[in-house]
Formats: C-alpha cells, structure tokens, sequence
C-alpha cells in the first residue's frame, strides 16, 4: 500500500506533509535520483503546494532531498561512505549519552521506554518496515533525550533522518518478532537495572550490530560491492570506543 496517504487533521500539515514524504522516501515510494513536483506531490497528499514546498524545504535541510531550480525535487542516494561517516558519529554519541539518561530517567521514564519498545515491535509484527524503523527512532531519541542535552538528541535525529532512506535493509523478513526484541533486550535490561555502563555497552552494541546490517544489506543490493572494507571500519571504531 502506499505510504502516501490523503492527510488528516491534528498536528500541522507541514509536520505531517515532511513525516509522510520522509516515509515516502524510506519506503522506497519516493526513489533516489528521481525527480518529484510540488504539484504533483500535493495531489497525491489531497493539500495546497505551501504545506509541501514547506516540508521540501525542512527535507533538504536534514539532508534528504536536493530541490532543483525548475526540476522539482530529487532524492539524495548517500554512499555507503557516507552511511559508515554517520554511524561511526553516532557509535561515539549515543553510548554516553544514554548513560546519562539511564542515570536521570523516573520509574515513568522506564515505564515509557518499555511502551516505546513495544511499538517497535508491534509495528514488526505488521509487516511495517517504515513504521518500524520509525518506532525504532523514537525508542531510541527518548532515551537520548533523557540526558537533558536538547542539541545532542537534535543531532543524533539529523543523524537517523539521513540513513533512513536505507535503513529497510536492517529489516529483513527472515528476522523474526523475537529477534527484534532481542536487539533491545539488553538496553532495556540494564535500564531496568539503572546500571548506566551496561546501558553504554548495549547501546554501542546495538549501533555497531545495526551499523553491520545496513552495510551487509546495501552491498548485498549493489553489485561489485564488497563490504569488508566497511564493515572494518565499524569494527576499529566500536573497539575504541569501550
């Protein structure tokens, strides 16, 4: 089905024009070297072009798009140098950063997260991807956010926006319910426990073990590609970063 939906009222329309053409975009609806119309993106969504042009204009901030002087809009393919650059940030971020909150977070706080978790994998349960790795980036940037540092969970959200054009990679079918709970369990475990190294630990794991899927996936998908040379690079950095 179409991630591309008429759009409801609630939250603005530009807020829910940039999350539908960024869904669009991490489905694969809307492919990279592409070109797209306001006009034409507008019918599709059942709103005037301000909402749109406004969302295209937040897109190419974060780095999604390119809109091109009368072309419309194209979708940026990122290598998967760019891809490796981006986690290898987030592989030196995102550990600290939830030992920190791990340290600040309420029994609430604990109570949220497990919520969190589990609509990543009602979402998996479905057979939706977008929705998942969505639920994915919320789970994680509410832990972040718990360090009370508003530019580094800014940041690492940028971070997230830019790789989720190939982040369905990380999803494959075969991957079972269990195996996606897994892939938190120990982040939520050691939460659970308010012992912050361990939730350093897991979460550097979780990165470097996501880090490995996307660069497993990409090659797998572009012929002639090895991702030896990457995977490498991931391996140095997470090693250096205990």
């Amino acid at each position: 089905m179409s991630s591309m939906q008429p759009l409801t009222t609630g939250a603005s329309l530009t807020s829910q024009v940039t999350d539908m053409l960024r869904a669009a975009v991490t489905s694969g609806e809307m492919r990279p070297g592409e070109h797209y119309s306001a006009i034409g993106l507008a019918e599709k969504l059942g709103v005037s072009r301000t909402p749109v042009r406004e969302a295209l204009q937040l897109l190419e901030k974060e780095g999604i798009v390119r809109i091109e002087k009368n072309r419309g809009v194209r979708v940026i393919q990122m290598s998967l140098d760019e891809i490796v650059q981006i986690f290898q940030i987030r592989i030196i971020l995102e550990p600290p950063a939830a030992a920190r909150g791990a340290e600040a977070a309420t029994d609430r706080d604990l109570e949220q997260i497990q919520v969190l978790h589990g609509r990543i994998l009602d979402a998996a349960a479905a057979g939706d991807g977008p929705r998942t790795l969505q639920a994915d980036k919320e789970f994680h940037l509410y832990l972040l956010g718990l360090a009370g540092n508003a530019r580094l969970t800014e940041l690492d959200r940028e971070l997230r926006n830019l790789v989720l054009t190939r982040g369905l990679v990380t999803i494959p079918s075969a991957r079972s319910g269990q195996d996606l709970a897994d892939d938190r369990r120990e982040i939520i475990n050691a939460l659970l426990r308010r012992d912050s190294k361990a939730v350093a630990l897991a979460v550097r794991e979780h990165v470097t073990r996501t880090a490995k899927l996307l660069v497993a996936g990409v090659s797998a998908h572009t012929p002639g590609l090895s991702a030896e040379e990457y995977l490498t690079k991931i391996d140095q950095l997470s090693k250096h970063c205990t």
